[in-house]
């Protein structure tokens, strides 16, 4: 009798032991790091200070390159530590989902009405059934759910690393179009200061002068508003890197790399992205569990509470009773139908989502592929017709002034052209790799050309473009001399690699004197 009596608690106990889980080593920031590294990023323990101290200190003696600004990130950034904290939650919940729930204990105690007998004293112990009978169910549904709040995490990541390569690219074009309008403002200015020597002297009538100096202020405001959007660019991306503001001590690289020689294929992008993203692999996660949930929903839809226990009492005669004690909750108002199409529907809605984004992803593919082919082309049209054009143009049309055939109007507009073709050029580079960025965001890994970056796919000599330098003027006419000293976005660097300069913002730029004296890396 004293066997079975202890049957059912040693029974549940068992049960409730094999069930137990410990919490998750180091809460899946390893398998997040695993993750994410394979698609290309290597990423560190989240809000290590330590390690983001020795980089900057790294940083002091050299440029930041766009692998040190993710590698920042993806270290330091305050809103991905936040994210790592839903794997704390999902962790919790893999811990809990592999317990029992807690056994309920009752006393009771009970007073005779008859003179003499002794009081009634009960004690019960009850533990849920139904919670045992869904125990394995539930630690698969906790560690599915686990997976994929690890592949949310790690596709936050990656969306953070593609923000800051984003912010990276766009610091390094606003610099180079500052270069080049400082360097345009500095030509202007001189023209202008010569403009009124010559109009003090009765060479130029007063029109004249005023053209040259309206062009000289259009240059100014054109470095200044050049100068402001390096400093927001640069604001931006110290602020993706985790940093403050008095931490931003870092140097840049002043010229972006040369565009690939070989683009990938749309369609092994497609394959690329359905193997790789992050949010998909999430998404056909999350449908997998429902469906699994549907299944047991339907299997135990009739499956109420059942409580098993065991309860003991001393009678009122001293004596004592003791027996299993069973609680079932019967299927007769509710059979569970509500359960089962709650869990129908969001099995739907999931699969809803998952088609949805499957389609979201594929056009984001193609649609990003397309916009880094457009930049691209527009690139090489500025750099192989467009600037040469405008460069011909200008030598010819000085030619015509320095005989008198053509006025100062002319030559004004052909050499604003020539300056709108050269900042043109350096859009269309920065705009290219601003849409690699993105087309890599909608792959969701490093794109399989990424290994072609810093070849030397142009031509070093062909890439200068003259710094505008002081119109000089004799006779009735002005004769304008060669620009100089400024390249187009920094191609002739041996390997296409891109060089350093020293670029405080508060720094003035430093152009070279001569085509090709270019600054060393």
């Amino acid at each position: 009798m004293s066997t079975h009596r202890w049957f059912i608690p040693a029974a549940l106990l068992g049960a409730a032991l094999s069930g137990c889980a410990a919490l998750p080593e180091d809460r899946g920031r390893g398998d997040v790091a695993a993750l994410v590294q394979a698609r290309g990023q290597a990423i560190g323990a989240a809000s290590d200070p330590a390690v983001a101290r020795q980089l900057l200190m790294e940083l002091q003696g050299r440029a930041l390159t766009i692998d040190d600004a993710i590698r920042l990130a993806l270290i330091n950034n305050p809103r991905l530590t936040a994210e790592y904290a839903q794997l704390g939650f999902a962790a919790a919940d893999v811990y809990d989902a592999g317990r029992l729930s807690n056994p309920s204990l009752s006393a009771s105690l009970l007073f005779p009405n008859v003179s003499g007998e002794a009081n009634q004293v009960g004690f019960g112990l009850v533990q849920s059934f139904t919670n045992l009978l869904l125990l394995p169910s539930r630690s698969r549904f906790a560690q599915g759910e686990f997976e994929r709040v690890r592949q949310l995490v790690g596709a936050q990541a990656l969306d953070l690393a593609a923000d800051t390569a984003s912010a990276y690219y766009e610091l390094v074009g606003a610099w180079q179009l500052v270069t080049m309008r400082e360097a345009v403002a500095k030509a202007a200015q001189a023209s202008a200061e010569l403009a009124q020597r010559f109009f003090d002297a009765g060479n130029i009538n007063r029109l004249e002068l005023a053209l040259e100096q309206a062009a000289a202020s259009q240059a100014q405001l054109d470095a200044m508003q050049a100068r402001a959007e390096v400093t927001r660019a640069r604001s931006a991306l110290n602020a993706l890197m985790g940093l403050s503001a008095d931490q931003a001590h870092w140097k840049i690289a002043d010229r972006l790399p040369a565009p690939v020689a070989e683009e990938d294929a749309s369609a092994e992008l497609l394959d690329l992205a359905d193997r790789s993203r992050l949010d998909l692999a999430a998404a056909r996660q999350r449908v997998t569990l429902l469906a699994d949930a549907l299944g047991v929903t339907r299997r135990f839809r009739y499956l109420g509470a059942i409580d098993v226990g065991v309860e003991t009492e001393r009678e009122t005669d001293g004596s004592r009773i003791t027996g299993p004690t069973l609680g079932l909750e019967l299927p007769v108002f509710n059979q569970g139908k509500g359960r089962v199409a709650r869990a129908e529907a969001e099995l739907q809605q999931a699969e809803a989502e998952l088609r949805a984004l499957e389609i979201e992803i594929s056009n984001g593919v193609r649609r990003a592929a397309a916009e880094v082919d457009a930049a691209k082309a527009r690139s090489e049209q500025y750099r192989a017709s467009l600037i040469p054009l405008r460069e011909a143009i200008v030598a010819r049309t000085q030619e015509e002034v320095n005989f008198m055939l053509v006025g100062q109007f002319e030559l004004l507009l052909a050499k604003q052209q020539e300056y709108d073709a050269y900042q043109g050029y350096l859009e269309a580079v920065r705009d290219y790799w601003l849409a690699r960025v993105a087309l890599t965001r909608e792959v969701g890994t490093a794109l399989p050309s990424s290994s072609q970056i810093g070849a030397p796919t142009l031509d070093p000599e062909g890439m200068t473009t003259p710094a505008p330098a002081p119109m000089h003027m004799h006779h009735q006419g002005m004769q304008m001399k060669g620009m100089e000293g400024m390249d187009h976005s920094g191609h002739d660097m041996e390997h296409g690699a891109a060089s350093t300069h020293r670029n405080d913002p508060d720094e003035p730029a430093q152009v070279p004197a001569h085509a090709h004296d270019h600054p060393q890396p």
